[in-house]
């Protein structure tokens, strides 16, 4: 709206600029709850769901729209909705008199005559008292149709009204049939009127609506008929039953029973009831339900009914065109290493040998040999695992519900080229499957496949896969035929900070979007950047537009993905007011970042200074979780770690494999747990060391420099600072003092002292005296928070004393449940 406001040309009505997306159902990474049939459930009922949520629409509409003025076009497809149902009810009452008769005649016992199903036509309209002699005492209706007179020339609009006419018998070649009127179809007349301005035609496509579908027409019985409501008489108009012409009711109510349709075919899915509907009784896409919901659109604009057109209708034709007929599209997520053991199964199976065990060379040219090919490569008869057969079916699932319900298939862990292929492998081998035993081709195209880059090793390697991948001919010209040309990448934040801290997380993650980027333009391909970012600052959370402005230059062209995880799905988007802020956010950033890309580095002296910082962060950090022997146990001690996975609160396991290490802890509980002592470890850890490195060598004003014009570094310090302010060494001790070892408590007070620092040179960097001395408003929520937050700190370092010694005791378990929600609302960005 603002758009046209501005510039006169507002966004077409099914322009989306944003779409949603979801991998709740869809992300079985570590999680063996998700599998291939909870992935189809979650798809046809976020279908089922949409069709419902477009009903109300629709039924709203209906009671809305009650003009008779439309465009021949609409007015033509209404009446060929009415024909169409006026047939079928014909073909019904006659079904249902053999039906009887048989039924009379094998029951001759019965000597009564049958009691009649039906009221004759006409008998609930009111009696004509103005009746010439030998004329129909019934009302005659005129339908609209396209007229081919001269009055329609190129070049001006037309518009149809409808009139109620009162014919002779003889003149309308009415006819009276069993008790059923027959209206003549070859004598409608229709009146128009035609405008000498505008570029339109009056004359409609003769294909405008072939493709609504009228196989299945509005099924509704006799007695329904009889025992209708006023309110459905003028809802729901049809040939002989209503006294006036009400089209876009006939349209939007032949909409609203195909909805009605594919609802009922989904629920029937569901319950793994056979159904056989005709492809015209329900909608597959939202191509199909935007056709006649535009058709209605532009018959409002041509009558002058702009501002309706502008109102409910408009903001539904948004709907269909952001969400569809499948509410969001469903991301798939694997990790690389499941697809290797599925591989290795099928080679086997086939004695090609195991396929992890060969070199990445072999393994490119075995499978890129078979995309080329076209025959399945896994045989029907083979016998696998059961970890394996839910990979195959996970793929047969993705093959039957095609790109329209799916979006793309993201391979957690990649790290080579390899990683890439054997996914585009197994699914094209499942579509040739799924088509064999169809008997057609699979529905829509294959998902895009989505490397995901985690670690700092992937991360420095992503760029040199990218490069592999495009230099192979046949998955170039796949990405370009299938994809548009657009190759998406996804860089992860959390794996990426627990395996080396934050700082150096996010310097690694800047060089590896400029080498992707630089890749993809090397052959011509466009890219976007898929944002893994979780809640908290140590998993790349913080304020959006922020985030989007320090991007490296030339990686926010238009486009951009990103997660919002956790409990800032709520924050972010539980309110309309807020959820338009978000997106406004979102659109704005982007905009800036296309049109005026955020300023790179100055010269190379400050990527020397960021390497060295990094270098010595990284060290410092793993030092302390990887390298100290008492970690480990200080960790479980001091935070409630071990508890939260007893609670069953998160949507996987909390480790990946069955490890006590920190290496196959999940980020989330790993920063979650750091979160609740108010310590937030993970988030500054080591930065304090790399800034007093740098300092030490004489980097101090370089650095102040940097802070002012790279918008990147900027942002690094701003999020650290705002981690600092949240944090508080006074309740962290408590944490220590209360629930760690005496032997571990030394270590407690060092990372305390180290926090310190971290502090110290954070504002040295900034230039500022205290923290949060640039964001009041930050500081205001948090001093209002203290003392809710404080007390509930207390209560949980007590509860965790006293369940250590207790461990079965549920009501301690309840109450420390209660704590870690109170603890992590206050919080904010928890995981």
């Amino acid at each position: 709206m603002k758009l046209g406001l501005h510039t006169g040309r507002p966004l077409p009505l099914t322009c989306t600029p944003i779409r949603f997306g979801s991998w709740m159902g869809g992300d079985r990474d570590g999680n063996p709850n998700v599998t291939a049939k909870v992935t189809r459930d979650v798809c046809f009922l976020a279908r089922w769901m949409a069709a419902d949520l477009y009903i109300r629409e629709i039924d709203s509409l209906r009671f809305e729209l009650s003009m008779n003025r439309c465009s021949d076009e609409l007015a033509k497809f209404a009446y060929e909705i009415l024909e169409a149902e006026n047939q079928y009810e014909e073909r019904h009452q006659e079904n249902g008199y053999q039906t009887s008769h048989r039924a009379h005649a094998k029951h001759s016992v019965c000597n009564s005559p049958a009691l009649p199903t039906q009221l004759p036509a006409g008998a609930d309209m009111p009696a004509c008292t103005e009746c010439n002699d030998g004329e129909s005492q019934l009302p005659i209706l005129e339908f609209p149709v396209t007229d081919h007179s001269d009055s329609f020339e190129s070049g001006h609009n037309a518009e149809s009204s409808v009139t109620l006419l009162k014919s002779s018998l003889s003149r309308n070649s009415e006819k009276y049939d069993d008790g059923k009127l027959d209206v003549n179809v070859r004598t409608i007349n229709v009146s128009t009127n035609a405008s000498s301005s505008g570029s339109g035609t009056g004359t409609p496509s003769a294909s405008s609506t072939a493709g609504f579908g009228f196989s299945s027409p509005r099924k509704k019985t006799s007695e329904f008929n009889v025992g209708k409501s006023i309110f459905d008489k003028i809802l729901n108009p049809n040939i002989t039953q209503r006294p006036d012409f009400a089209p876009y009711r006939i349209v939007l109510g032949h909409v609203r029973e195909k909805l009605i349709t594919t609802r009922r075919r989904i629920e029937e899915i569901l319950e793994g009831i056979p159904c056989d509907y005709d492809p015209s009784q329900y909608y597959e896409n939202s191509a199909q339900l935007l056709e006649p919901l535009m058709l209605c659109c532009e018959s409002m604009q041509s009558c002058g009914s702009d501002i309706l057109a502008d109102g409910r209708l408009a903001d539904l034709i948004r709907r269909v065109s952001t969400f569809g007929m499948v509410l969001m599209k469903l991301d798939l997520r694997q990790e690389s290493g499941k697809h290797s053991e599925t591989l290795d199964a099928i080679t086997e199976y086939l004695d090609m040998g195991t396929y992890s065990e060969w070199d990445e060379e072999k393994k490119l040219e075995f499978l890129v040999t078979e995309l080329k090919g076209k025959r399945p490569l896994v045989p029907p008869t083979i016998e696998v695992s059961a970890e394996v057969r839910e990979v195959l079916d996970t793929f047969r699932v993705a093959a039957e519900l095609g790109s329209e319900s799916l979006g793309a298939y993201v391979i957690s862990m990649a790290s080579k080229a390899s990683d890439i292929l054997a996914v585009e492998l197994l699914q094209k081998d499942a579509r040739l499957a799924v088509s064999g035993e169809l008997g057609r081709p699979c529905p829509d195209n294959t998902l895009r496949v989505v490397p995901l880059f985690e670690t700092v090793k992937d991360l420095r390697g992503a760029g040199s896969v990218i490069r592999k991948l495009l230099s192979i001919d046949w998955y170039r010209n796949h990405i370009i035929e299938n994809d548009n040309g657009l190759q998406e990448v996804m860089v992860g934040y959390s794996d990426s900070g627990k395996d080396s801290g934050r700082f150096t997380a996010a310097w690694e993650l800047y060089k590896a979007q400029e080498d992707v980027v630089a890749a993809c333009k090397e052959f011509g391909i466009k890219v976007t950047l898929f944002h893994g970012r979780g809640g908290s600052i140590g998993r790349g959370g913080g304020p959006t537009y922020l985030a989007i402005q320090s991007q490296p230059p030339g990686s926010v062209m238009g486009t951009l993905r990103s997660t919002e995880q956790g409990e800032m799905v709520q924050a972010k988007f539980g309110l309309a007011q807020t959820a338009v802020r978000q997106l406004e956010i979102y659109t704005t950033a982007v905009l800036l970042a296309t049109l005026h890309p955020p300023d790179p580095p100055r010269s190379m002296n400050w990527r020397e200074v960021m390497e060295k910082i990094s270098e010595v962060s990284q060290q410092y950090y793993r030092s302390i979780v990887y390298e100290n022997e008492q970690f480990l146990e200080y960790f479980r001690e001091v935070t409630p770690e071990a508890e939260l996975g007893n609670l069953n609160i998160g949507s996987r396991p909390t480790r990946r494999k069955k490890s006590s290490g920190i290496g196959h802890l999940r980020a989330i509980p790993w920063i979650f747990a750091w979160t609740q002592t108010r310590f937030v470890l993970p988030a500054w850890l080591g930065i304090g060391a790399g800034l007093e490195a740098a300092c030490a060598k004489g980097y101090k004003e370089e650095l102040q420099a940097m802070y002012r014009e790279w918008p990147f570094f900027q942002c690094a310090i701003d999020l650290i600072e705002m981690v600092l302010a949240k944090s508080d060494l006074s309740i962290a001790k408590h944490y220590d003092e209360v629930l760690v070892s005496p032997s571990r408590q030394k270590l407690g007070e060092e990372l305390r002292e180290a926090f310190r620092m971290t502090e110290k040179y954070v504002l040295l960097v900034s230039g500022h005296e205290k923290l949060t001395e640039n964001n009041k408003s930050l500081k205001r929520l948090i001093e209002s928070r203290l003392p809710f937050l404080n007390p509930i700190n207390m209560i949980q370092v007590e509860i965790l004393r006293r369940l250590r010694g207790d461990v079965n005791n549920q009501k301690l378990r309840d109450a420390l449940l209660i704590t870690i929600n109170g603890i992590a609302a206050g919080m904010r960005n928890t995981g």
